[in-house]
């Protein structure tokens, strides 16, 4: 394990500077709405929290930390503080393969393909589309986390913006529960599938759908997406550690030790092949670590793409 302050540091240095973990300008990986419709004005704003379009480099950042981690190099007090910036930057020194790009885009794509279907009235501004910094949040910085959540949520209060359509459960967490509390604003927030409503049939399908945490947990939206899959005739078939019970991926814990992560991962992955039935996510990271595991898995959007 890595000496948490040391990755938090690193984190939150990158935040301050350029507004997202890995310190690159956010135009450098938020390229999916590009050749994509979309309008600039309408009733609330897609924000994306750049959740999805980050996982390609977190991959590639947990990927190298995990082979050096418990290494010589590692735990040698010297190098320590130099090691997470190192392993850092690597995301961006080995890009990540153009394909795991291309999906994590696909699934934002799919999404506007979601609400259009639902004929919602909404817009995408690339410019105020920041990271939300719930990271920080996660690991303690909540000096950090503050300052960057007035930043952003000052940014969408200078612009008029007063609804905020979200595509995954940190984001939606942040700014719906932590930016209030922590910055005065509030913003009228709802997740993409809230706002779902057509009709499609599909009547003997069964998958299981994997809760996140912050879904699950704090705030309680499971019942959403099950609800769909009634209206669609499709049967979820729910693990026992679900909804409001729901267990995590290990996602948290991956920027400090992956190990770890691949521990609790581990186990999550066990009870959800119980049901034997394909794998429906809709987190970045839960989706994101099950992947990585092997599992036959596919996101929310992905998979009620299909019916749009």
């Amino acid at each position: 394990m890595y000496n948490p302050k040391n990755i938090i540091d690193v984190l939150a240095d990158n935040i301050r500077k350029t507004r997202n973990p890995f310190g690159a300008g956010n135009s450098t990986m938020n390229k999916w709405w590009k050749k994509t419709p979309l309008r600039t004005e309408g009733d609330a704003m897609l924000y994306t929290g750049l959740m999805y379009q980050l996982m390609p480099y977190i991959n590639k950042t947990t990927h190298q930390i995990e082979r050096f981690e418990d290494t010589a190099i590692a735990n040698y007090v010297g190098y320590q503080k130099y090691v997470p910036k190192l392993l850092v930057k690597s995301a961006f020194a080995f890009m990540p393969v153009r394909k795991d790009k291309k999906r994590y885009n696909n699934i934002l794509k799919n999404i506007v393909k979601l609400l259009d279907k639902s004929h919602v009235d909404f817009f995408y501004k690339p410019k105020l589309d920041f990271y939300s910094g719930i990271l920080l949040y996660d690991l303690g910085d909540n000096e950090g986390f503050i300052e960057h959540a007035k930043f952003v949520a000052g940014k969408l209060k200078e612009m008029g913006i007063k609804k905020l359509i979200t595509v995954d459960p940190h984001t939606t967490y942040a700014l719906k529960v932590l930016y209030p509390k922590y910055t005065g604003i509030s913003f009228d927030v709802k997740t993409y599938f809230e706002l779902i409503n057509f009709e499609a049939q599909d009547e003997g399908r069964q998958i299981t759908l994997h809760d996140p945490c912050f879904y699950g947990r704090y705030l309680e939206l499971s019942d959403v997406p099950r609800k769909i899959f009634d209206r669609f005739g499709i049967e979820n078939i729910d693990v026992r550690n679900s909804g409001k019970f729901t267990s995590c991926c290990g996602g948290p814990a991956e920027s400090i030790s992956p190990a770890l992560t691949k521990e609790i991962l581990t186990k999550r992955y066990a009870h959800l092949q119980e049901t034997g039935k394909p794998l429906v996510a809709m987190c970045p990271v839960c989706l994101g670590n099950l992947i990585k595991i092997g599992a036959d898995v596919e996101d929310l959007s992905e998979f009620l793409g299909h019916y749009a």
